[in-house]
């Protein structure tokens, strides 16, 4: 059977990236005898400038169909609908809610040769396998609700209101989606040790108030796995001074909207950063970098970020099929990233290099089969 992916390379760099993920999945097909049918549809900034549209008529529903959707990127600076939103925005949170792909799921792990950002220029302090966590994020509540509006008189908008819905279906759901994906890894890299830390505000907040009853509910289920409490700010400090003690962190929208692209800063940067979109029935994949329209069309981002949302994406489609080829291709196209990075050949300019964003994807791409068949 052939399985069905969505394509959305959106904007600015989104097209480039994308490209070199399409690169990894045929060498996949060819190496591990899957067969992906992908389905590209132009979304985002440009075709919104296009056509007034922020992607075809039909694309929802292709994807409602599709096993799995990858995103490259949306946004760009020029592109704007009418009511002040980056034109695009509809396509990614039309995803989230029509879907309900309420677990955004952003893995944070250092591989070999990757200097992190958290020091100047490109000193690196911690091992590779001292970074490896997931920030599990509520992706269809919080601040992020259109719960929220102005109020303009004589042309001049004096009050602005943004209210935070945190309800018991969308905490209890996101807190046992981080509990199961506990129970899939090898712990926290300090102490081998399964743990969930619930990070809220429960100290001020009424929404984290109930987050956090709720976490401890569901956490009675999971005896197993380790309670672990945080409030945000704090977190923020304990990550980057000691990543190695967290497995999984799961939190409220915003909060973790934050956390994550700080946290992508303890991997070498966006260019490494990717991310699910995942709930019951669907789910899509992204590089959380960005459209960067300053770099488009220079062929010079990582696509690492991308490759490795293909990664999350052959595996999660993989556990929902049963299909052990899926999960074995997920494993070769990390440990492909992997030895990519630790020969350091070609590097892209974040992480120190000068190589092509299209060099990469080949590169990686080229190693795949040599994996799949276990030549060193």
């Amino acid at each position: 059977m052939a399985y069905k992916l969505v394509l959305l390379p959106g904007d600015g760099t989104g097209p480039e990236v994308m490209r070199e993920a399409v690169k990894v999945l045929k060498a996949i097909q060819d190496s591990f005898g899957l067969s992906f049918e992908t389905i590209p549809f132009p979304a985002g900034g440009q075709y919104y400038l296009d056509t007034g549209a922020e992607w075809p008529d039909g694309a929802f529903e292709s994807c409602k169909s599709a096993d799995a959707i990858l995103l490259g990127a949306v946004g760009l600076p020029e592109a704007t609908l009418p009511n002040g939103e980056v034109a695009g925005v509809g396509v990614v949170f039309g995803l989230r809610f029509g879907l309900d792909l309420y677990a955004n799921v952003r893995p944070t792990k250092l591989y070999p040769n990757v200097r992190h950002k958290v020091h100047d220029g490109f000193k690196q302090v911690w091992e590779p396998g001292k970074v490896d966590f997931v920030i599990v994020r509520e992706n269809t509540e919080g601040l992020y609700t259109p719960a929220r509006g102005f109020l303009s008189r004589g042309g001049i908008d004096e009050l602005a209101v943004d209210s935070r819905i945190i309800t018991r279906k969308g905490a209890e759901r996101v807190i046992r989606f981080a509990f199961e994906l506990s129970q899939q890894r090898s712990g926290a890299p300090a102490d081998r040790t399964r743990r969930v830390t619930c990070v809220d505000k429960s100290n001020v907040t009424a929404g984290c108030k109930l987050f956090r009853r709720i976490y401890d509910e569901v956490a009675a289920r999971y005896p197993d796995i380790r309670r672990d409490y945080a409030y945000i700010d704090a977190f923020q400090q304990w990550l980057v001074r000691s990543p190695e003690a967290y497995d999984v962190a799961v939190t409220s929208n915003v909060f973790g909207d934050i956390a994550t692209d700080l946290a992508a800063v303890l991997q070498g940067g966006m260019g490494m950063a990717a991310g699910g979109n995942i709930g019951d029935a669907h789910a899509m994949f992204e590089p959380i970098h960005g459209s960067a329209p300053k770099h488009a069309g220079r062929d010079e981002v990582n696509p690492i970020a991308m490759i490795l949302a293909v990664q999350m994406m052959l595996d999660w489609l993989g556990r929902r099929k049963k299909d052990k080829a899926l999960r074995d291709a997920a494993v070769a196209v990390e440990a492909a990233v992997e030895r990519h990075l630790r020969e350091g050949k070609a590097l892209t300019y974040d992480l120190g290099g000068k190589a092509r964003c299209s060099e990469v994807g080949s590169a990686i791409a080229a190693s795949i089969q040599p994996i799949a068949k276990g030549r060193p």
